[in-house]
């Protein structure tokens, strides 16, 4: 993540990809397990070393440099189905899953031979494809509140340019997102809650201007009465509201169906945008993503990870009356030389193509519901608190009693017995998000027998932590 502090600091920032949340450094060593399972990181070590030396905390995305949980990183090799191999010759079952659009496996076959047909035509045109059209055409079918499409790079990006379009069409600036609800590193989204700084609307993050962050107001998630509150005191100022419609970015949080549709209802009576962050949640825990699953209908969503089937790619989609405020249609600027570029569209293709198959989101629900089942069970069993849950293939669960229903809550896991049982894991070959903050996924590659093995892992590991 971002920054090493104590828990009666923490608060929520965004960071890269999924990850946003200044995490506390563990406050005792990790204790390495490896006598027991000859685990060796010797190469990740050395490869880390040297990129400490020449990029900043030696990554390119904060969580992955293992901040929150103590020991070295390991450094991933290549990565095939359910399993990801390190560049020390280690095979780990994979729960992190590129943080979420490893879908179907990673380096599906299927989805390979399309993106190297793709590749041969070229892989960058800066210019009209008919991938794009094809791609957008799935996301609308697939999403009932969807009607035109804009591709974007990332998540942040659309993210990014959904915040844009929800104020040019509106003629408002202020913007209500919650604590716990990561969407993207862009300015006006890295405000955190807690009562001095919301109340001050000072920014989070250094580089950040006051300015910036004075038009996002912070709710709590969950707590209609939060939000209702913020709409009363900005009356016609308000330009919509934007949240994860199941919480991936601050552990596996899911909303209380009365809480998403009295959101609808509070948007539609102030004349405000209900949106929809599907950036990790559209089309894996439904095919038609979070707001299929509650029966919500949002004006705008945004897209990404799933829907590039592993490469670079996002989308901010919805209503067409809204859409068409959108450059060159409209008079709302925002462009990507790599926006809908080929190999992104045609491996987003492939992907969906496998999941739309009878049974896929089945199976996805049947092997992520034995493996979350397992690891509360065996956690449980060893007299450990711990709680959490899942919805098709995605997961979490915390190092506490919960229920958890916000942010909040999630903070008051023991993030240090979570840090020695992620590392546990890690050297029994099991890899999981380095975060306690941090949703877990299964794809259609994992087996019986990866998710034997994970519940056996974590068996041992409760026993020792």
């Amino acid at each position: 993540m971002i920054a090493a502090i104590t828990t009666a600091s923490l608060s929520f920032l965004a960071g890269s990809g999924p990850h946003f949340v200044q995490q506390q450094q563990t406050q005792q060593p990790v204790v390495s397990m490896v006598a027991a399972t000859g685990f060796s990181t010797a190469k990740s070590s050395k490869i880390m070393a040297e990129a400490r030396t020449i990029m900043p905390g030696g990554v390119s995305s904060p969580v992955r440099a293992f901040k929150s949980v103590g020991g070295e990183p390991v450094v991933f090799d290549r990565a095939k189905g359910s399993k990801a191999y390190d560049v020390d010759g280690n095979e780990y079952v994979d729960y992190v899953g590129s943080w979420g659009p490893a879908i179907v496996g990673h380096a599906d076959d299927r989805v390979l031979a399309a993106i190297k047909e793709t590749m041969d035509k070229g892989t960058s045109f800066g210019a009209p494809c008919a991938l794009e059209n094809e791609l957008a055409k799935m996301v609308i079918d697939a999403v009932p509140s969807v009607e035109m499409v804009r591709f974007t790079n990332s998540g942040t990006e659309a993210c990014m340019g959904v915040l844009r379009l929800m104020r040019a069409y509106t003629k408002r600036e202020k913007i209500i997102k919650f604590d716990g609800c990561y969407h993207g590193h862009a300015d006006a989204f890295l405000v955190a809650a807690g009562s001095g700084v919301a109340t001050l609307g000072l920014p989070d993050s250094p580089g950040v201007t006051v300015g910036a962050s004075q038009s996002t107001l912070v709710a709590t998630y969950n707590d209609l009465e939060t939000v209702k509150a913020l709409f009363q005191a900005n009356k016609g100022e308000i330009a919509g509201v934007i949240l994860e419609g199941v919480v991936g970015n601050s552990g596996f949080i899911v909303p209380d169906k009365a809480f998403l549709t009295g959101l609808r209802q509070l948007c539609d009576d102030n004349g405000a945008l209900l949106v929809f962050d599907e950036v990790m949640t559209g089309f894996r825990i439904s095919y038609g993503g979070a707001q299929q699953h509650w029966g919500i209908t949002p004006d705008l969503s945004t897209f990404g990870k799933v829907i590039g089937g592993g490469l670079p790619v996002g989308a901010y989609a919805g209503k067409r009356e809204i859409m068409e405020m959108v450059a060159p249609a409209g008079p709302m600027y925002q462009a990507g030389t790599l926006s809908g570029n080929p190999l992104a569209m045609r491996a987003g293709i492939e992907t969906l193509k496998i999941l739309r198959q009878p049974g896929s989101y089945e199976y996805l629900d049947k092997q992520t519901k034995k493996l979350i089942d397992g690891i509360l069970a065996a956690g449980k069993a060893a007299g450990h608190a711990v709680t959490g849950g899942h919805i098709s293939g995605m997961f979490g669960f915390f190092f506490c009693e919960g229920p958890v229903k916000c942010f909040a809550d999630a903070a008051k896991s023991d993030t240090d017995k979570f840090a020695r049982w992620h590392r546990g894991m890690l050297e029994r070959g099991v890899y999981l998000a380095p975060s306690q903050y941090e949703a877990g996924f299964v794809s259609l590659a994992h087996s019986d027998a990866d998710i034997e093995k994970t519940i056996k892992a974590a068996k041992e590991v409760f026993a020792m932590i």
